[in-house]
């Protein structure tokens, strides 16, 4: 990577150079072609896919500002600016994805040793290696704390048995970042964390059928799995400090998409404003004619604003501050809301065409409406439900007492 000395005019023109030899033509003519690449859909991706995401994990540009050293872009935060600005111009998605890069990425730089770095780091800059969540237990969510799958130490590997739920495309991963007890004695402090090869003998997988049809999420079932001694990640007993800052990054990551429209589904669909225009229509000033729909529109469009600049604004803050705070509670409440709030007001503009399920008489985008609006349910569950991140809010944010 050269070095601009902070030029980023001639990073810009480096950055265009590159983007115009290596993003593949075919998604340049029709950017759609991109969406199974959003949805973190690679089982059949394309040559044109897979070029493109080599080409991206081996520059490093996937994850533009993580240490050159581990594969990384090792790019400033101008220079990330300018490479999305220059991305954004002809219309080119990151490739590169994932929980990896959401999460485990960002806080293995923090908390992982050197070897831990070095062995997980460049599998998930270069998008070859996909990793899932192992959080929820069936009878720890929201009291996380008190999960109970168990790792018991063997001597030269620990034996894991338990499960999860709700871990998104563990059928799917390669990898595991895994939350265990070892040390049935303390809640918090008995808890550590384990780097998990998903394909060992005694993983198991079930996905779970969303009421939308479709089944990111799956039951993960471990027994008598053995993990090497050397992927505990943190210290022994100490995994919940580890935990924490990781669903700070995860809660920043989903507020993020969550206040950028439906930019990932493999059917795009319309906007709000699309929608109500071309299903409800406009009056003879040009408004949309319902002027209760329109003033709701309107609403939503100034709290979408507010939110992405709000995100912007808080991005900025945690790279200078060293990651990002309590505050995405914050963001992660108020994005599900306005996620959800998009996905009805495009259902009911489109009226009975967003009733289908299947069948003739609807478009792709009908039909893929009301699934998505369905899907948008969990924007308040996952990742932290809204009650849980408004405790967050309560205690952390503006420190206000226990409730007695």
């Amino acid at each position: 990577m050269a070095d601009f000395g902070g030029d980023t005019e001639a990073f810009r023109a480096e950055a265009r150079s590159w983007l115009e030899a290596n993003f593949p033509e075919a998604f340049r003519r029709n950017p759609a072609l991109q969406a199974p690449l959003a949805a973190g859909v690679a089982d059949d991706e394309s040559g044109d896919a897979r070029s493109w995401r080599k080409a991206m994990g081996e520059k490093g540009w996937g994850t533009p500002t993580w240490p050159a050293e581990y594969g990384g872009g090792g790019l400033s935060r101008q220079e990330a600016r300018v490479l999305h600005e220059e991305m954004a111009k002809i219309g080119a998605r990151n490739p590169i994805g994932g929980m990896g890069v959401m999460m485990f990425g960002p806080t293995l730089i923090e908390y992982g040793s050197p070897d831990l770095k070095a062995q997980h780091l460049p599998g998930i800059i270069k998008g070859e290696v996909r990793w899932c969540q192992g959080y929820s237990e069936p009878g720890a969510g929201s009291d996380l704390a008190g999960l109970q799958t168990r790792a018991e130490d063997k001597g030269d590997h620990w034996l894991v048995n338990g499960s999860k739920i709700w871990t998104s495309g563990a059928n799917f991963a390669d990898r595991c970042f895994c939350l265990v007890r070892t040390d049935t004695t303390k809640k918090h402090e008995g808890i550590s964390f384990l780097l998990i090869d998903m394909k060992a003998p005694g993983v198991e997988t079930r996905p779970i059928l969303l009421i939308n049809g479709t089944s990111p999420f799956c039951e993960t079932f471990f027994t008598d799995v053995k993990v090497p001694k050397d992927q505990l990640w943190g210290p022994l007993n100490g995994g919940w400090t580890i935990a924490k800052r990781l669903l700070q990054h995860e809660r920043d990551n989903i507020s993020a998409g969550l206040g950028g429209g439906n930019i990932g589904q493999a059917v795009p669909l319309p906007t709000v404003v699309e929608a109500a225009r071309d299903y409800v229509g406009l009056d003879d000033q040009g408004r949309i004619a319902e002027g209760d729909l329109r003033r709701r529109i309107t609403e939503h469009l100034m709290e979408t604003r507010s939110f992405q600049l709000t995100v912007r604004r808080a991005a900025d803050e945690a790279k200078s501050n060293q990651g990002p705070s309590a505050a995405t509670s914050i963001m992660k409440y108020a994005g599900a809301k306005i996620a959800q709030d998009r996905n009805e007001l495009i259902c009911e503009a489109m009226g009975h065409q967003a009733l289908g399920w299947a069948g003739e008489g609807y478009s792709a985008a009908e039909l893929s409406a009301p699934r998505v609006m369905l899907r948008s349910k969990a924007n308040s569950i996952e990742g932290g439900t809204s009650e849980i991140n408004l405790n967050v809010v309560s205690k952390r944010v503006l420190g206000l007492p226990d409730p007695k």
